[in-house]
């Protein structure tokens, strides 16, 4: 027999070809799939998006979501506040002692009320003797002082009050004038002498 003949198959089996041609993918079909994969994409991204605004939006609900609530209080603490000082140290030394036991009691609820605003995030702008900020003050009024520089805050009107990071309600000041204007590094200019 001839060599050729032994390297056939049996019979009734035909030889496998050696690789199949692949077929030639469609154009439309790629466009389809680079599409969809693109809308894929950007429905993630979208949703990542989404996710993170959520969680921003909750925690900022729940720092902020008592500003009205608060805003409310202020009002109770100034008073408070108005009540304590309008009481001065004599009237207070010659007072009985019930009177004493009362005065003592509204101090307390006073510092007990400050404490529950500051155990939510409410804090007070202690501005006075500070460069006045118009994010965080408001100037009701100026006073001549020479001793001071410029736009210094030399009386607190009213207190102001922050709720987190923001603003929950500026700062009533009085502000100097006359004085040395502010360095740009925040100290004063040092006076001019004209008679040199």
């Amino acid at each position: 027999m001839n060599d050729a003949t032994d390297a056939r198959p049996p019979s009734g089996t035909e030889p496998a070809p050696d690789a199949a041609p692949e077929p030639v993918p469609s154009t439309a079909l790629d466009r389809e799939l680079a599409d969809t994969k693109d809308r894929l994409l950007r429905t993630l991204a979208e949703m990542e998006n989404m996710r993170k605004r959520t969680e921003r939006e909750v925690a900022d609900s729940r720092v902020y979501g008592i500003t009205a609530f608060a805003r409310d209080i202020l009002t109770v603490a100034d008073n408070m506040h108005r009540a304590m000082q309008a009481l001065d140290d004599e009237l207070r030394t010659k007072a009985d002692s019930g009177v004493k036991a009362l005065l003592d009691g509204v101090e307390l609820t006073e510092r007990e009320l400050m404490n529950a605003l500051e155990k939510h995030g409410v804090k007070r702008i202690e501005p006075l003797g500070q460069k006045f900020d118009p994010n965080r003050h408001q100037a009701m009024y100026e006073v001549e002082d020479a001793s001071v520089p410029s736009g210094t805050i030399v009386q607190v009107v009213q207190a102001g009050y922050l709720l987190g990071d923001r603003v929950l309600r500026p700062a009533l000041v009085a502000i100097a004038k006359g004085g040395p204007k502010p360095a740009p590094g925040g100290g004063a200019e040092p006076p001019v002498n004209d008679n040199a």
